[in-house]
C-alpha cells in the first residue's frame, strides 16, 4: 500500500454550497469532523461545471495541510426528497418511465439561471429542447454553461420537446445514468 493509498478516503457526503463563479464549495459528511473542499476543477473532471446544493455526492478525498480536499468525485445524485416537477404535459411518467427514456446526447445553447430555464440542441436535430431550472436542479445541477455538452431525457410537450433529466456527458458516456 503507497502512502498515496492510505491517505485517499470514499466519502459519502451532501453538497453543503458550491458557486461556480468563485470556483468552489464544500461538502459535509458524517464520515469526517471538517467540511470538505470541492474545487470546480475536481468537478469538472467528473464532467459538470455545477453542483445542487443539497446533492447527494460521493467522493475521494485527501487530507492535506490545509484540510480535507475531494481529489476525485466518484457519483452525484439529485438533493433528496424532490420530485421532477413534470406539467400536466408529462403525463403520469414515474421514475421508471422516465429512466427508460433514451439520453440523447446534447449540447447546451443557453442557460440563464436568473429567468430560471435555457434550450439546448440535441447532436443531429434542428429543434431546441426546453430546460427548466428545477428539472436541472433536481438532477443535482446548480447551472448550465453555453456550449456544455450534457445529455437529456427528452419528452413531447404542448410547445416542443422539454427534458426531464439532464445527465453529464462524460457520466452518460460512462453507461451510469
Amino acid at each position: 500500500m503507497t502512502d498515496e493509498d492510505e491517505v485517499m478516503q470514499l466519502v459519502h457526503g451532501r453538497v453543503k454550497w458550491f458557486d461556480p463563479s468563485k470556483g468552489f464549495g464544500f461538502i459535509v459528511s458524517e464520515e469526517t469532523n471538517a467540511d470538505i473542499l470541492l474545487h470546480a476543477n475536481v468537478l469538472r473532471n467528473f464532467g459538470q461545471g455545477s453542483v445542487a446544493d443539497g446533492a447527494g455526492i460521493v467522493v475521494k478525498v485527501q487530507k492535506t495541510q490545509r484540510g480535507v480536499q475531494a481529489t476525485e468525485v466518484m457519483r452525484i445524485d439529485p438533493p433528496e426528497g424532490v420530485v421532477f416537477p413534470l406539467s400536466d404535459e408529462a403525463g403520469q411518467l414515474v421514475g421508471d418511465d422516465m429512466l427508460a427514456l433514451p439520453l440523447e446526447p446534447s449540447r447546451v445553447k443557453w442557460f440563464d439561471k436568473g429567468k430560471g430555464f435555457g434550450f439546448a440542441n440535441v447532436f443531429g436535430r434542428c429543434e431546441d429542447v426546453f430546460i427548466h431550472a428545477e428539472v436541472l436542479r433536481v438532477s443535482g445541477f446548480a447551472d448550465l454553461a453555453a456550449g456544455e455538452a450534457v445529455a437529456l431525457r427528452i419528452i413531447q410537450g404542448r410547445r416542443g420537446r422539454m427534458a426531464v433529466q439532464v445527465v453529464s456527458w462524460e457520466t452518460a458516456a460512462r453507461g451510469v445514468a
